[in-house]
């Protein structure tokens, strides 16, 4: 099974975020809906629902491509994502005027984040690797 290891890669990493972004994305609109909460979804949700799968599964793809499975675990990979996605997401913030993420926030949330993303990635991201044949 050698044919197209890169593109294997690349759905394996794009798998998990595409669905839990589903599942925010409803959290998002019951919480408009029903709570009628002011907070601007289109722009808040725009970032996440386009990037972050794209960038797991480029992720995932430069981890099989590079040979680092010998030397740095898959979990610690995917640790290393948040450093990226954080500040993309406060800059990005920073210019449609949701002031409600600040740098402070940023960096609060930093070491929880990239905990959560070792443990997705070394258990779910591997798992699905295993599946396709990349691991």
């Amino acid at each position: 099974m050698n044919r197209h290891p890169y593109l294997r890669a690349y759905m394996a990493g794009v798998l998990v975020p595409t669905w839990f972004m589903v599942i925010v994305l409803a959290g998002f609109v019951i919480a408009r809906m029903v709570y009628r909460l002011p907070v601007p979804i289109e722009r808040i949700i725009a970032f996440p629902m386009a990037a972050v799968p794209n960038l797991w599964g480029l992720w995932n793809l430069t981890y099989l491509a590079l040979a680092l499975k010998n030397r740095v675990g898959l979990g610690a990979w995917g640790a290393l994502l948040p450093a990226l996605l954080i500040p993309a997401g406060l800059l990005l913030a920073r210019h449609l005027g949701i002031f409600i993420l600040t740098p402070a926030l940023g960096l609060a949330v930093f070491v929880p984040v990239a905990a959560f993303y070792y443990l997705v990635w070394k258990y779910l991201v591997g798992f699905l690797n295993e599946v396709v044949g990349v691991a």
